[in-house]
């Protein structure tokens, strides 16, 4: 339900809320005849483009609730339409005007090539060669500028934008990176804030307020249907900074976490992500944390993250999780449909 709340919300709500591009962006846009993204998927003339009548469906009406308008998307689809739609790319139902959304772009210090041309995942080629690189996260941390680290995310969202009107990225970014690192091995430590979870957890707040805050819609009381300027993940949740060690790899490490080590450094980031930078999605990692695979715990997602937190939002699992708790740690051995049931029941 929340899922498919935040994609009908997104796809309706946020995109009428588009930052104001340069006119170079739409000349762009005119002279290399760049796939034309509708601003919202409820769009009339798109419904009409597709020989269907937008008054026919109850969840483009947006004097509806979103409960209302949600019920109404997900019962007109088949249980083989719904289970299209839960992977990063969700295939979307044509019969119905629910287009295909590619859930997968990063943006952890400038919006980063991970697609191709048609993939909808952001991409660069001849018409946007490139996007802003911002030095690497642990340099920008290091200035202890918080303002700097909002301005930032404020210069990649608005590129991100231009990007999605060109057809060139999505509005889902799986970014920042907010593990706190405790082990420099590591390799990936240059994507984080550092070792320290304060300061980790004030980046996030900033980074991800710069890529998701409207400018004058900062402060919206109801959070569930704030326009949203791209939305934000933060990943990978949780005790995760381990990459492949001696054997250890990422896929297999158990982490094996203190309650209070728990609650004081690796979960304080992602709790300020979501209380105070509202962040839209939150990322469960690869690993088990003593014993069970993050994707799969329910005190770890469903009772905090939704429960204790109160996420606006949604969570994902990392690219091929529910395989890796499948056929890498043996979780249960459960069959396919058990781990995919297992990873939505927690949440």
């Amino acid at each position: 339900m929340m899922l498919n709340n935040f994609y009908l919300s997104f796809h309706s709500t946020i995109a009428r809320k588009s930052p104001s591009i340069s006119p170079s962006v739409f000349n762009a846009y005119s002279t290399f005849h760049a796939t034309r993204n509708y601003t919202h998927v409820c769009d009339p003339s798109r419904f009409s483009d597709l020989g269907l009548n937008i008054k026919h469906f109850a969840f483009c009406d947006s004097s509806l609730s979103y409960d209302v308008r949600v019920k109404d998307l997900i019962d007109r689809m088949t249980l083989n339409e719904k289970s299209a739609q839960i992977g990063d790319t969700a295939y979307g139902v044509p019969r119905i005007g629910l287009p295909k959304y590619e859930w997968w772009s990063e943006a952890l210090h400038g919006v980063s090539n991970v697609g191709q041309s048609g993939s909808v995942a952001s991409y660069f080629d001849d018409v946007v060669p490139g996007a802003t690189s911002f030095p690497t996260v642990i340099l920008t941390a290091a200035s202890f500028n918080q303002t700097l680290w909002k301005t930032v995310g404020q210069a990649v969202s608005t590129e991100a934008r231009a990007m999605y009107n060109l057809g060139h990225a999505g509005l889902t970014f799986w970014s920042p990176n907010i593990n706190v690192v405790r082990d420099p091995r590591w390799g990936r430590a240059q994507e984080t804030p550092g070792e320290d979870p304060y300061v980790v957890g004030e980046y996030a707040v900033n980074y991800v307020r710069g890529l998701q805050d409207v400018e004058g819609t900062e402060n919206t009381t109801d959070l569930n249907s704030r326009p949203l300027k791209v939305g934000a993940c933060c990943k990978h949740y949780a005790a995760y900074d381990v990459d492949n060690w001696l054997g250890v790899d990422r896929y297999h490490f158990d982490a094996r976490v203190t309650e209070q080590d728990m609650q004081e450094t690796f979960l304080r980031p992602f709790e300020m992500c979501v209380k105070e930078g509202d962040v839209t999605s939150v990322m469960c990692s690869y690993n088990k944390v003593n014993g069970i695979p993050t994707c799969a715990d329910p005190k770890l997602l469903k009772d905090t993250v939704r429960g204790e937190w109160n996420l606006h939002g949604y969570i994902v699992s990392d690219c091929d999780s529910i395989e890796v708790m499948l056929d890498g740690q043996k979780w249960l051995d459960d069959e396919p449909e058990d781990a995919v049931a297992q990873a939505l029941k927690a949440g």
